[in-house]
């Protein structure tokens, strides 16, 4: 519940940029997916550009971008041409 208030405190500003930590880390399998479109529909509705850091591989399926960082340095960085929609990505 904590987590789920923070993003909603984070949200009531308006942002353009949002920053989110392992967003559904901490949080069972359907919030977490809520809280995926939640941020998801943020970004196309508003504009609001959102980056998720996550340990969570399915995830990355459902990005614009994907920016794959090891030991401190960039690995990677593709664009996705063919987002999976939130409400099909498995975990």
């Amino acid at each position: 519940e904590q987590q789920r208030v923070a993003i909603a405190r984070a949200l009531a500003k308006n942002p353009k940029l949002l920053l989110c930590d392992e967003p559904t880390g901490a949080l069972d399998y359907r919030t977490g997916k809520a809280v995926l479109q939640m941020l998801y529909d943020l970004g196309r509705k508003d504009g609001t550009t959102t980056l998720v850091i996550t340990h969570n591989q399915a995830i990355a399926r459902a990005a614009d971008r994907v920016i794959r960082i090891r030991s401190g340095q960039i690995e990677s960085d593709e664009r996705n041409q063919d987002p999976v929609p939130v409400e099909k990505i498995e975990w």
